[in-house]
């Protein structure tokens, strides 16, 4: 069969490199894809835009596409399921309804109330006054989100009162366009995140292996959130007794709520969680697709064919499924970022050393890269590369994406070298 994975990302490359591990899989093509899908062996890219829904179709129709994943959310919360679905095609992700899940986090922030999924206590506002008045009611520190899409940097941890009245200003005077019209004010949680990727198909639903993202482009987690500065699985903090009260907590709930909505969502449910030190919970935000860097290393250690699960959600016929496989041991991703990420950054630097660093051992997941006229990879994004290892535990892991990542050079390159400190603090 032949597969379209829509999006450009390192969560893309990660899909592509798990779907075309399966001998049932002939060829991926990839929407618009970069450097590294379009040097891989079974794989090409397509130069459209994710939201060129007709040139997608067309070509997914004229091709005998079986099967579309779709990668960002941006494409999902403009509707492309409802879109190629009319056109006869096999998509997975979820409509244009059950999108909002995340392109507006006061919707989701309804429905969690509506479904009694434990979440931080929140208001939401469209003018400044009443959202200052409230900021001071409360206090700080307190959380400012921007209500829609802004690529995962609408997010203001606010440590004073002025800082969250000068994010408010922020916000709905436009810093992130129409994500901006209204805002989200949230009690600020403290603890430790943990991004539980759930697949479903409308009614049955199955996380995957728990993980821990790296949002801060500073070591120590500090400094502006980023997209994701490295991740690890399976994160510890996420114990089975956690994942069993999250399962009937939060996915089945909400799963439940959406339904009573009469939104058939059918892809991936992505719950961010704030996990307390006494081992409670809440959830600060859902996602309707795969999180990045996240997928590079749960798909990493997935034993059960990825297209087995998908067309599973697809026919609704997940609980059907057995039990998913896993290697055993642990997954590490390092980004290697742009200089100046995640503000501006320059392109087109001249990447070396990767195949150097799989001869060391690592998995290299290709982010914002682009092969140029002269065949040479080059920079395209803020986050460029994803650097993983696999390892009997995290020790191991950890160690070889760092191997990996020496053997790597571009102009400004940056990356975190603490990725994973928390676990290592665990094990030693």
């Amino acid at each position: 069969m032949k597969v379209l994975v829509v999006g450009n990302g390192g969560r893309e490359h990660a899909l592509a490199w798990k779907l075309l591990q399966s001998p049932k899989i002939e060829q991926v093509v990839c929407v618009p894809g970069n450097g590294g899908t379009a040097t891989m062996q079974g794989c090409q890219n397509l130069p459209l835009a994710v939201d060129d829904f007709e040139g997608i179709s067309k070509f997914a129709v004229e091709n005998d596409i079986s099967l579309v994943v779709v990668g960002p959310e941006v494409p999902l919360a403009k509707g492309i399921t409802d879109y190629l679905q009319t056109k006869g095609l096999k998509v997975f992700g979820p409509v244009q309804a059950g999108a909002q899940i995340e392109a507006s986090k006061a919707w989701a922030k309804a429905l969690m109330q509506e479904a009694g999924v434990p979440t931080a206590k929140a208001a939401v506002f469209t003018e400044a006054t009443a959202a200052k008045n409230y900021i001071r009611t409360e206090g700080a520190p307190i959380v400012v989100k921007a209500d829609g899409l802004a690529a995962g940097k609408g997010v203001i941890v606010a440590q004073t009162v002025a800082q969250a009245e000068t994010a408010i200003d922020d916000i709905l005077q436009g810093q992130f366009g129409s994500a901006g019209n209204s805002v989200v004010i949230e009690e600020c949680l403290l603890g430790q995140e943990v991004s539980v990727l759930a697949i479903t198909d409308g009614i049955t639903i199955r996380p995957l292996l728990p993980a821990q993202d790296h949002k801060r482009i500073g070591e120590g987690d500090t400094g502006e959130n980023t997209g994701g500065m490295g991740a690890y699985a399976p994160t510890p903090i996420a114990t089975p007794e956690l994942m069993e009260r999250v399962q009937t907590e939060v996915l089945e709930r909400t799963i439940t709520a959406l339904r009573n909505r009469g939104i058939d969502y059918r892809g991936v449910l992505y719950a961010g969680l704030m996990v307390a030190a006494n081992g409670d919970f809440k959830v600060l935000e859902f996602n309707c697709r795969f999180g990045d860097p996240e997928t590079q290393v749960v798909l990493s250690l997935l034993e059960t064919p990825l297209e087995d699960l998908i067309l599973a959600c697809i026919h609704q016929r997940l609980g059907e499924m057995p039990p998913l496989d896993w290697k055993k041991g642990s997954a590490a991703t390092v980004v290697a970022a742009s200089g100046g990420y995640p503000g501006d950054y320059d392109k087109g630097k001249v990447i070396t050393g990767l195949e150097a660093a799989k001869l060391a051992g690592a998995i290299v997941f290709h982010a914002g890269t682009k092969l140029n006229a002269d065949a040479q990879i080059v920079t395209d994004g803020g986050r460029v590369l994803n650097i993983t290892g696999l390892g009997e535990n995290f020790q191991q892991a950890i160690a070889k994406a760092y191997t990996g990542i020496k053997e790597i050079q571009f102009s400004g390159m940056y990356y975190r070298r603490d990725i994973g400190h928390r676990v290592l603090n665990q094990e030693s």
